[in-house]
């Protein structure tokens, strides 16, 4: 047996291979999972603009100066060493795009279990954990698709809302989504629609998702990049879902005084490094990273674990009733289908309307 990657060069994302590679050996204690599908959106992409800063080309290495860009996705056991976890048992998390992962089970409950790898142990432990899907009260056969697609995205989403309106928003009446025709965007505009009504949200988007973004409904108002400086001038926040420097500059230069706080969460452009700690000087706040890990596991201190995953749960069942329909799931067989994808990801030439999910053991 041989297992695929996909790697990808670092400081050149639009350069991907599929490479063939042995299998290591199975140490005592560990896990071999077969990935059975992952989804690849606009936050991958972010994964790999900002990978180093934030340590995602470090899940699962590669040599350099390649990387292996993570995914989420549903996984099967293939082969254990470990006597809690069994062979056939299937989970959701963290993936590489490739056709196999080996992990080493630690925290293990019937909920689920953390990969105790001594490489991922720096980085957030969010993403070492792994749900076991017989026992996981958000797994529901029919939507698995829609969970790799949206469900990332959608606390990313919560989790910004639920900062703004612990914040009051910053004194805002409105918040301006850049790149609104994205999946965590539109997730952040679900969650301040349902707890904080009286916030306007507003969606730039380029001329071409315009109409894609008003049929969904989340927005109060929808406006493309071309025609940002006409739009009227009110105390706002904005959250940068797009990373395009000069996009963000604009809209600080257009709303200056007027603009209360300035967000950056995503990089969906290949081009938009510069967004990240370049320390451009824009008119206005100054622009600062939201990273999701922090205030999840701070979200989950503040409530409780149980509590806070009542609150999320909720939200993510009201937020797929509202994305239903938006997104047609486009499957695609192999991994090389994943190398395809994730070029045209990278260069932007993804419909917003297709959720792409990949299944990389070819039948």
């Amino acid at each position: 047996m041989t297992t695929q990657n996909i790697h990808v060069r670092k400081d050149a994302l639009a350069r991907a291979e599929l490479v063939h590679v042995e299998p290591m050996e199975l140490a005592e204690g560990a896990v071999r999972l077969a990935v059975e599908s992952f989804s690849v959106t606009a936050n991958n992409v972010t994964y790999a603009v900002v990978g180093d800063g934030f340590k995602y080309w470090d899940f699962f290495p590669a040599p350099d100066p390649y990387g292996i860009v993570p995914m989420w996705g549903h996984a099967r056991v293939e082969e254990s060493k470990c006597p809690d976890i069994a062979v056939g048992e299937r989970v959701y998390g963290y993936l590489p795009m490739a056709t196999h992962l080996n992990v080493v089970p630690g925290k293990v409950s019937a909920g689920g279990f953390s990969d105790m790898s001594e490489h991922r142990q720096p980085m957030s432990p969010v993403y070492n954990q792994y749900s076991r899907l017989a026992a996981d009260p958000e797994h529901d056969p029919e939507r698995q698709a829609e969970r790799m697609i949206f469900a990332p995205l959608f606390r990313t989403g919560f989790l910004i809302a639920d900062f703004m309106r612990r914040e009051e928003w910053f004194g805002a009446g409105q918040v301006i989504l850049t790149s609104a025709s994205s999946k965590t965007a539109m997730a952040l505009a679900s969650a301040a629609k349902a707890t904080s009504p009286q916030v306007r949200r507003v969606g730039l988007t380029s001329s071409a998702n315009v109409e894609f973004v008003r049929a969904s409904g989340l927005y109060d108002e929808v406006t493309a990049y071309d025609a940002l400086e006409q739009m009227e001038k009110r105390p706002s926040v904005v959250v940068d879902f797009a990373g395009n420097a000069s996009l963000l500059a604009r809209v600080h230069a257009h709303f200056a005084e007027s603009l209360a706080y300035s967000c950056l969460v995503g990089a969906t452009h290949k081009d938009a490094r510069s967004t990240f700690g370049s320390g451009e000087e824009m008119e206005g706040p100054k622009p600062q990273l939201f990273f999701a890990p922090d205030h999840m596991i701070a979200f989950a201190r503040d409530h409780g674990r149980d509590e806070a995953s009542r609150l999320v749960a909720e939200a993510w069942h009201r937020f797929l009733g509202e994305v239903a329909g938006t997104v047609a799931i486009d499957r695609r067989q192999g991994l090389p289908a994943a190398r395809e994808v994730w070029l045209e990801m990278v260069e932007g030439r993804i419909d917003p309307a297709r959720g792409i999910v990949i299944e990389p053991q070819a039948r």
